[in-house]
């Protein structure tokens, strides 16, 4: 049996280490059992920041922080809150693919939830087994489809926990009321079924059959524990997002930041890219290379647009072209399309073109975004040849990690003489180009998911709805000047993010009011509501 010292310093919501004071060292029975000196919370962060500095490679900084985080929650998210640009590349993309990759190599602590399909029939009286006393948000992932490094399986953890610890730093959730959630269905990844260090369920998936009654399980175990949870779905594969968003959009509060989050956050580029380029939205020609969740997420964003503009669904779906590994998507092609691409099948084709320079030169499009997956697929022959035709392209290489992006800043702005509006999924660093710096966008969905999650979860919305998504993507964009916007400039930066949060919360739970989503009685005043729900990590806020 552990005594009470013991049990403070390893509980990391209460401890403090070094912070803790000559009266509560005397009080918790902790004297003798740390340094001398009293810290202050910023004298800990400090030495943690020079500690992260010290260590070689992005995986150690990810491994220190995770440590960090399970000794001391508000030291860790203290330093995460004031140097999140500096390590949001760490805790999330690109380093945690890697991390992904090498879960079961580096693995140290357990964190969240893990549920397979041997526990069907128990989940919910599993989830009793959680020790926190209420869940305001889940992130869960089934592991099939990781960034674009494809099925890792119960690898996939990293994500729901680097996702909810910005949800954490981003919006203000109280980190000991996320779970973050893998529902292990197996992997059909054989390097990992034939690694020794694996942690995961050692079968291939499983089908269809059993799938999609172990999710629908989970589900009505969570909402049964936690009535006014918010389930965000992640990184699930696209035979099953689609199926699952559409299942229980509507009744559950629940959205996929791979659909939803990343077609809100590229609409807002989008938004200020058009702005930039200052040609109406009728005008424009997208060519999208992939026509996964995110890829037709983003395009059913878009569409708001022109829409906006009075153009009807049928006329707007001739301003898109989709790519996929076969070839521009058609009615006419002769394979079995998903019922999300035959949406934006074009009809209008009698010969086939296979690659992307053939669409490319066929349509000259005013943008191009990339959600493949496929690192380098947008070349220098085609960025050439599309900005012979368009004076100030649109190049969105959203693919992530870094290596999958389908070209670099570098690149694109090179391969277009300094002309293009450049944005990418994961981050690059500024250029220099012919004696000009150009600022790399960031299509990052962390400008979108803290905000709406925050406001779907304080105003006890009934469900996220489309409206409330658009609202976030706009919100998100007026916080780019004009003046900046003219300069290439698409997003704000994010170390204004929970300025950008909270704004977004409070304009997406306007339209939650505007709507009948709003469960919670209005407040006086919505901006004070949500501020008065945000954790700041501190210790005078700590409960020993």
């Amino acid at each position: 049996m552990q005594s009470k010292p013991s049990f403070v310093l390893r509980n990391p919501s209460v401890n403090k280490g070094t912070g803790f004071n000559n009266e509560e060292r005397e009080k918790l029975g902790l004297k003798g059992l740390l340094p001398p000196k009293v810290e202050t919370l910023q004298e800990q962060s400090d030495r943690a920041l020079s500690q992260f500095t010290s260590f070689n490679t992005n995986l150690e900084r990810y491994i220190f922080l995770n440590c960090l985080r399970d000794r001391n929650e508000t030291l860790f998210y203290y330093l995460l809150s004031n140097n999140l640009e500096l390590m949001m590349p760490i805790i999330y993309t690109p380093t945690v693919g890697e991390a992904c990759q090498k879960f079961g190599n580096e693995f140290r602590f357990a964190q969240g939830m893990y549920f397979a399909s041997r526990d069907k029939g128990n989940i919910r009286a599993m989830m009793d087994n959680w020790p926190a006393d209420g869940v305001d948000i889940i992130v869960v992932s089934d592991g099939s489809r990781i960034l674009g490094l494809g099925d890792l399986g119960t690898n996939g953890m990293g994500i729901p926990v680097g996702k909810l610890q910005l949800y954490v730093a981003g919006a203000g959730f109280h980190p000991t009321r996320t779970l973050p959630v893998i529902i292990d269905s197996g992997t059909n990844t054989k390097k990992y079924l034939e690694d020794k260090y694996y942690l995961g369920e050692r079968h291939p998936r499983i089908p269809d059959s059993e799938y999609y009654p172990l999710v629908d399980e989970f589900l009505a175990a969570a909402y049964n524990k936690w009535p006014k949870v918010i389930v965000q779905f992640e990184d699930i594969s696209n035979d099953h997002c689609f199926t699952l968003l559409d299942e229980y959009r509507n009744k559950y509060l629940c959205f996929n930041d791979d659909i939803q989050g990343t077609g809100s956050v590229i609409l807002s580029g989008f938004i200020n890219a058009v702005r930039s380029v200052q040609k109406p939205i009728k005008e424009h020609r997208m060519v999208f290379l992939g026509a996964g969740s995110a890829g037709i997420g983003v395009a059913d964003c878009i569409m708001s647009l022109f829409d906006e503009a009075g153009i009807s669904k049928e006329e707007a779906r001739k301003s898109f072209w989709f790519v996929d590994s076969k070839g521009l998507i058609t009615t006419t092609r002769g394979d079995e399309l998903t019922s999300q691409k035959k949406q934006y099948a074009r009809e209008d084709y009698t010969y086939q073109l296979k690659s992307l320079l053939e669409v490319v030169r066929d349509v000259k499009p005013t943008a191009i975004i990339g959600l493949s997956g496929i690192g380098g697929s947008f070349t220098q022959e085609i960025i050439e040849e599309m900005a012979k035709h368009v004076e100030k392209p649109i190049v969105f290489a959203l693919s992530n990690p870094t290596t999958n992006a389908e070209c670099t800043a570098e690149q694109a702005y090179q391969w277009t003489d300094g002309r293009c509006i450049f944005a990418s999924g994961s981050p690059f660093k500024p250029v220099e180009y012919k004696g000009k710096t150009f600022v790399p966008g960031q299509g990052n969905n962390m400008y979108i998911f803290p905000g709406l999650g925050l406001a779907a979860s304080v105003c006890e919305a009934k469900h996220v709805t489309d409206a409330m998504i658009i609202t976030a993507a706009k919100t998100l964009a007026s916080f780019v000047e004009d003046s900046e916007v003219l300069t290439g400039k698409i997003y704000p930066g994010l170390q204004h993010i929970r300025e950008i949060s909270t704004r977004i919360a409070v304009k997406v739970i306007e339209k939650a009011y505007e709507e009948g989503m709003a469960q919670l009685p209005r407040p006086a005043c919505i901006e004070t509501l949500v501020k008065s729900r945000q954790y700041i990590p501190n210790y005078e806020n700590s409960n020993n």
